[in-house]
């Protein structure tokens, strides 16, 4: 008998890996700079240089020292920092943003195992954080998947400190990376100086997973809205033109200031919309990450 995890690996190499296979793969020449075999430049020689990457025929041309570059081959280490907070549980059953953040995870981890690299997450919400360890191979994707399995969307609670999530993945990740955030991006903290400083060390894409429900507001009369991040209730009149603008200024406004910050921190944001076709979201992302790299 299959684990639950398990069969949506399976039922998403057959619907979506096979048809992304050759998208990564040898996709991630590595930004990494040391002593490999392929010739990549050359840049002027600082003080405390190791004195044997020195390209002498250059340096007595142009009279001034100038060391050779080149691209070190190592494998990719990718962090998937996903976010588990209350307001992921938005969205039609079996097809929420939570569900498209697990698929997005065990197909990104799948993919990136199949090039030989290791994956880690972190799995986030106010009140709980599990981390798994990079690790390869098809167990360890199902073991991500399994993760995000545990729990209900009962208990998950608490308005999402963004910031928060993000020092927890600056403290976890130590070596330069490749980190991959999955989230709404509803929340609360000082989270774009943790995402710069985030940046400043890795490669950093982010996955805005959003669903109609996070931005219209339905003209039924009076309803009973409910803030998934804090439980809090209210009755609304959701006909009156004033409430409707007011919504509608309040989710431009967030949709603004979540952009600006990311332009800032140079991260990529790309929007997963929870009835997208996930295989032309994720070689959207792929060829985007790989034109940056370029």
């Amino acid at each position: 008998m299959r684990t639950a995890p398990e069969r949506l690996l399976l039922r998403l190499e057959w619907r979506v890996v096979r048809r992304l296979d050759g998208q990564i793969q040898g996709g991630h020449r590595t930004v990494y700079r040391g002593s490999g075999i392929d010739f990549s430049g050359l840049r002027e020689y600082i003080e405390g240089d190791d004195a044997r990457y020195i390209d002498w025929n250059v340096t007595a041309r142009l009279n001034q020292p100038y060391l050779r570059m080149f691209t070190e081959d190592r494998e990719l280490t990718v962090w998937l920092v996903l976010d588990r907070s209350a307001s992921m549980t938005v969205g039609a059953p079996g097809r929420g943003k939570h569900d498209v953040l697990t698929e997005l995870a065990i197909v990104l981890a799948r993919l990136f195992n199949r090039g030989g690299n290791r994956i880690g997450a972190l799995l986030y919400d106010s009140a709980t954080m599990r981390v798994v360890r990079p690790g390869t191979g098809r167990r360890h994707a199902l073991r991500i998947g399994a993760e995000l399995g545990r729990g209900t969307a009962s208990q998950r609670h608490g308005t999402t400190d963004l910031a928060a999530m993000l020092e927890a993945i600056v403290r976890l990740a130590r070596r330069r990376a490749l980190v991959i955030v999955i989230s709404d991006f509803i929340g609360v903290g000082d989270w774009e100086r943790s995402l710069l400083q985030l940046a400043r060390r890795h490669e950093v894409v982010a996955l805005r997973v959003v669903d109609a429900a996070d931005d219209d507001l339905p003209d039924a009369g009076l309803i009973v809205v409910e803030d998934t991040e804090t439980g809090e209730q209210l009755v609304i009149d959701s006909s009156d033109p004033l409430l409707r603008a007011r919504f509608q200024t309040g989710a431009d406004e967030r949709e603004a200031r979540l952009g600006a910050g990311m332009r800032r921190a140079d991260v990529p944001i790309h929007r997963v919309d929870t009835t997208a076709d996930l295989t032309q979201v994720l070689i959207d992302v792929v060829v985007s990450t790989q034109r940056r790299r370029a």
